[in-house]
């Protein structure tokens, strides 16, 4: 069987299979072999029962589509594919009649993807506003902190006995540690310098940093792969928010453990409510204990830590990088392993750019 071809279709981010009245496979678009993971030449031709391993529920739509003549949408539908993992996703199958082909269009839409763009939006919208909750704050109370932090050292030098000298001592330190907090709460609001730089120098940056603050017990295995693309983007935003996502991990491991950080190209990527066709990925994995469970949707806010003495910041300032910057980050965990994943679009004067 010749397969048709659809470009309209081809571009789309949601599977579209086309079948004819029989429920024999005539058109697969490239994000429904993405999703399928079997190419167009092996399933054109096929009938639709035979490429899933469970197709009731799925035909069942199909025939509820067919007898009514009308859309259909059967949502949470399992969908088990041959030698591959089990997926809950959308299904909507629709009756048609075109020139070349009288049937149906089904649409399959992966429910995690479904679910992960809603967490994304809600992330970045509570994220924007706790940021400027928090930038208000900082701004409020770093001047009444200097004047505290000047009136004990003033205080200081009028005292008399040298042991109430530990007390002043005490207040410009918890001072200092105060104003260091409140400088890197504000510090995210620098608009990004855009230049191009390689990924995987920023990557062994954070590399040899973590290995000079770790130096016994943590390994860092590097995974890259080096024919990506120059990355067009602050270096110095770029390089504090992945040593903050790895830093995080370290820390979490108590200083021994693994760490592994990869790099990847990514297809057909929907960030902040754009698709876009090609994405630099970068993997952070660790090997900790994972983060727990009353944590899990809260590890981006700001002054949110798991960690006794944690301070919650070093997330916040890297989601804020990453996002300035059009990325996102993902996050996936359990005890043993820790997948943070942070995606860059890439432009077409990046395409173009190679790595150096």
């Amino acid at each position: 069987m010749t397969p048709l071809s659809f470009p309209g279709l081809d571009a789309l981010a949601t599977a579209v299979i086309l079948l004819d009245m029989e429920h024999v496979v005539h058109y697969v678009n490239p994000a429904a072999e993405n999703l399928l993971a079997i190419s167009a030449k092996n399933i054109v031709g096929t009938p639709l029962d035979r490429v899933i391993s469970d197709p009731a529920l799925v035909m069942a739509a199909v025939n509820y589509a067919s007898e009514n003549n009308c859309s259909y949408t059967q949502h949470e539908l399992p969908l088990a594919i041959s030698g591959h993992s089990r997926l809950e996703v959308s299904c909507t199958v629709t009756p048609m009649e075109i020139e070349e082909l009288t049937g149906f269009l089904i649409e399959l839409s992966p429910l995690q993807q479904q679910l992960r763009i809603a967490r994304e939006e809600r992330l970045m919208d509570q994220s924007t506003q706790t940021r400027e909750l928090i930038r208000n704050l900082a701004h409020e109370i770093k001047n009444p902190l200097g004047a505290l932090r000047g009136a004990a050292q003033l205080l200081d030098k009028e005292l008399e006995r040298p042991e109430l000298h530990e007390y002043t001592q005490v207040i410009m330190k918890e001072a200092d540690r105060l104003q260091s907090l409140m400088d890197r709460l504000l510090t995210p609001h620098r608009l990004p310098q855009v230049t191009h730089f390689n990924v995987h120098e920023a990557l062994e940056r954070v590399r040899s940093l973590l290995l000079a603050e770790f130096p016994e017990g943590i390994t860092i295995y590097p995974d890259y792969d080096v024919s990506l693309p120059s990355l067009i983007a602050d270096r110095e935003q770029i390089i504090q928010a992945l040593l903050n996502i790895a830093r995080n991990g370290a820390q979490a491991m108590q200083g021994r453990g693994r760490i592994i950080l990869r790099t990847r190209v990514a297809r057909r990527v929907t960030m902040a409510k754009k698709m876009h066709r090609l994405a630099l990925m970068v993997n952070i994995i660790d090997n900790g204990p994972g983060i727990p469970d009353e944590l899990k949707d809260k590890i981006f806010f700001p002054l949110v830590s798991g960690r006794e003495g944690g301070h919650g910041i070093g997330l916040t300032i890297a989601q804020t990088f990453v996002s300035q910057h059009h990325g996102t980050i993902e996050d996936e965990s359990r005890p043993g392993e820790t997948r943070f994943s942070i995606l860059f679009p890439i432009s077409n004067e990046a395409d173009n750019g190679g790595s150096k």
